[in-house]
């Protein structure tokens, strides 16, 4: 078992790690101390089976590594406080442990992994087909009618004042009537990029992109009326998506 480790003083460190190795030996460990560093180790390659986050660490809590990457292992919370519960619940956890830990309490919490398996199993199995299955052509408005455009006409959607607006590959806008999150999920995650909360393009739509000042600034084709730009936080997952294509 592949243990992620999110802790910033190592005597606690050290005392979790020989409790976990007694209930599950062959575990191996990575070890993070800061919010940065997890972050860091999380958008790299490891794979991992499951993790022990503290809560308060010396840069930030915890919980703002959610807000850059995403975890899709389950988590089990360590902290002195108890504060941070329902929060906790909001992410991938699997229980809550107040330190000093128990022995008896860790080990309960490693059988609920087990028995909960399944469930991070089939959200991923889910997230794959939710991919394959994406929709093929999108209804639009033209004018008083319906139409139908293909998906490999399709340059990028935008949003502007609550209206959903799809722009084909030779500049034609059309209304779509479904918000952007909606469209994301029918469109898959495989040649489509959330760039912001206002924008999802096509691959073949992104002409360039610079970075400034730690953003992502994207110029799309056809050419848009305004800037679009990658946050801070989305930018190293825009990178990796362009370097899968």
């Amino acid at each position: 078992m592949n243990i992620l480790i999110v802790e910033d003083e190592l005597t606690a460190v050290d005392k979790l790690t020989e409790m976990i190795a007694k209930i599950k030996p062959n575990s191996d460990f990575t070890i993070c101390q800061s919010v940065k560093e997890t972050v860091e180790v999380l958008q790299g390659k490891s794979k991992f089976h499951l993790g022990f986050f503290d809560i308060q660490l010396a840069d930030d809590i915890s919980f703002e590594i959610f807000k850059q990457v995403d975890v899709e292992f389950p988590i089990i919370f360590t902290t002195a406080y108890d504060q941070y519960v329902l929060k906790a619940l909001e992410e991938n956890a699997i229980d809550y442990l107040l330190k000093p830990i128990q022995s008896d309490r860790l080990e309960l919490a490693i059988q609920k992994v087990k028995t909960l398996e399944s469930h991070f199993l089939n959200q991923q199995i889910q997230k794959v087909t939710q991919n394959v299955k994406s929709k093929n052509r999108f209804l639009v408005k033209k004018g008083t009618e319906y139409v139908s455009i293909k998906k490999e006409d399709i340059a990028y959607f935008f949003s502007e004042h609550k209206v959903s607006f799809l722009v084909d590959n030779s500049g034609v806008k059309y209304i779509v009537d479904k918000p952007l999150a909606e469209l994301h999920e029918d469109l898959g995650n495989v040649d489509f990029f959330r760039i912001n909360r206002k924008y999802i393009a096509h691959i073949d739509a992104i002409e360039k992109f610079r970075s400034e000042n730690g953003k992502i600034r994207v110029f799309l084709e056809p050419q848009t009326n305004e800037e679009v730009l990658i946050s801070k936080e989305t930018a190293p997952k825009f990178r990796a998506w362009i370097e899968d294509r």
